[in-house]
């Protein structure tokens, strides 16, 4: 019956500005552009038509969201913070706790970096890790994650 999700919609306070984001910094294309209704419907990137991103414009009460996009392990950890630091976004991990160093949520386990796009949505790239959950012991650097765990990817 349900296979995942296949789009999400994330308010924008200008739309073009939105659309050159998306689709420059991360490579998203253009489905679908309703200029009347200010709103653009993206695809991930090399036009993969099996998810979708709605970016609707909002003047007022903008409300920020989080989601997530799936990357590979190798990308977060050897090129994902070099990415957002050369396109000027700020990094940060689930801590907060003023370190780019990506984080392992145990319970899953996945790998994930955080970056805000220009409106303040919450985005985040993420990679599922081999291995059993281990949520006793929540969120811990990749290091950290391989010291530990004693199933994980190494």
């Amino acid at each position: 019956m349900i296979k995942g999700i296949y789009e999400t919609h994330v308010q924008v306070s200008n739309l073009e500005n939105a659309i050159a984001f998306y689709t420059q910094v991360l490579k998203l294309t253009v489905g679908h552009l309703d200029e009347q209704r200010r709103i653009a419907f993206l695809y991930m990137p090399g036009n993969d038509k099996t998810s979708m991103l709605g970016l609707w414009e909002e003047t007022v009460n903008l409300q920020t969201r989080h989601f997530a996009f799936h990357c590979e392990k190798d990308f977060i950890l050897n090129q994902a913070v070099d990415f957002l630091q050369e396109n000027q976004l700020l990094p940060y991990n689930f801590l907060k706790d003023g370190s780019v160093q990506p984080m392992v949520f145990c319970w899953m386990p996945a790998l994930a970096i955080y970056f805000n796009d220009p409106d303040g949505n919450q985005l985040e790239f993420l990679s599922l890790l081999e291995g059993d959950p281990q949520p006793s012991l929540g969120v811990l650097s990749y290091d950290d994650w391989t010291a530990k765990s004693t199933n994980s990817e190494r």
